[in-house]
């Protein structure tokens, strides 16, 4: 079996596999075609994956002889002819694009959208979700500190004492917990808001402050998402939030919910009530974004208060954001690669079946079945 590996658009940095994934995948029996500088924004060389036993070889090569195609974003280039019995593995936030997976049903592919995997223990080895919402936490703390003009820990010196940035941070999932440490790391002082009682110990646990909303509808079996809350307990919670919104220096907001709009929960009064110089980056901007003025791939500044909006912070760390996801990948092939290094798609396996979004002619996760005729109704 072939197993090839795709170039990424321009504005993507990340690669599928890295050379190190490669020598893995060799001891399975497999051979693995890679698109020429498919890694080269990730600092992976075309002579280092023909050391680690590639083949580099063009697109059109590459798409034409695989067995499995890997590519972090959905290709849309791909003759529709050659979909033919390919399986296709990546991110491709199937429930924003349901209406998009049809044309892959249509021409027969098996597409599989690694971020849809069931969000169970077993499959926490898999799971891109959280290896890239890591580095997006992190990158979200050094992205503020450089837009912010001003120290971010205290400082005591001969001509007077710097206070230190007071740092918000709404969720605390994957990203938000990364984003605590990363702040805390620099000196800030970090106040945290999440509808989810249970993450208050480790909020604590890395030095942040929880700011507790009584009332919460139970999270617990989110996958670590927020969850639609009552109108109360929203208006209780916008309160809250504007009291704290208006002291920060910087703030990180990263709430999704699942196949819907980011909640929003700051709104422009809020952030005209802030001091000018502040610094928000908001991790949900693909979704909508948490604030009011957030606009995907674009930093907006109103009244002096800098609003980022940036879905792509991953791709800000390249080697490592690919060595986690490439990571991800090997792990989940593994079930779907027989020992001989022949397809096995196993429908038994939850973790198959809960990723597979298209298979034999049609669109069959039940979620995007049902928004796909939505959206075409």
């Amino acid at each position: 079996m072939i197993i090839g590996v795709l170039k990424e658009p321009s504005t993507e940095t990340r690669v599928s596999l890295l050379p190190e994934h490669v020598v893995i995948l060799k001891k399975w029996k497999t051979n693995i075609l890679v698109e020429d500088n498919a890694g080269s924004t990730a600092f992976a060389v075309n002579q280092k994956y023909i050391e680690a036993g590639a083949t580099t070889a063009n697109r059109e090569e590459v798409i034409r002889t695989a067995d499995i195609l890997l590519s972090i974003n959905e290709p849309t280039d791909i003759p529709p002819d050659l979909l033919q019995s390919k399986v296709l593995l990546g991110v491709y936030q199937p429930l924003f694009n349901a209406s998009g997976m049809l044309p892959f049903a249509v021409k027969g592919a098996t597409v599989f959208s690694i971020d849809m995997i069931p969000r169970t223990t077993r499959a926490q080895s898999m799971d891109v979700l959280s290896s890239q919402a890591n580095i997006a936490g992190y990158k979200a703390v050094l992205t503020a500190a450089n837009l912010f003009p001003k120290y971010i820990p205290m400082f005591m010196t001969a001509a007077g004492s710097i206070p230190p940035a007071k740092m918000l941070i709404l969720g605390a999932g994957v990203a938000g917990l990364q984003a605590i440490a990363t702040g805390r790391r620099l000196g800030a002082v970090v106040e945290v808001f999440d509808t989810r009682p249970a993450v208050k110990e480790e909020v604590m646990s890395l030095g942040g402050k929880f700011v507790e909303v009584e009332g919460a509808a139970d999270a617990s079996k989110a996958g670590g998402y927020a969850v639609e809350q009552s109108e109360d307990f929203m208006n209780r919670q916008k309160a809250k939030i504007a009291e704290s919104v208006a002291k920060a220096d910087i703030i990180i907001t990263t709430a999704q919910i699942p196949g819907r709009k980011a909640p929003v929960l700051i709104t422009r009064d809020m952030i005209e009530a802030m001091k000018n110089g502040s610094v928000i980056i908001d991790l949900a901007a693909a979704t909508g974004g948490n604030t009011e003025l957030t606009k995907n791939e674009t930093t907006v500044v109103h009244n002096g208060v800098s609003i980022v909006g940036n879905s792509k912070l991953p791709g800000g760390m390249p080697s490592d954001a690919s060595k986690l996801y490439g990571k991800n990948i090997l792990n989940f092939l593994q079930l779907i690669i027989d020992k001989d290094g022949g397809l096995n798609l196993n429908f038994e396996d939850d973790l198959v079946r809960g990723t597979c979004i298209v298979h034999g002619g049609k669109i069959v996760h039940e979620k995007v079945q049902a928004l796909a005729i939505g959206e075409v109704g």
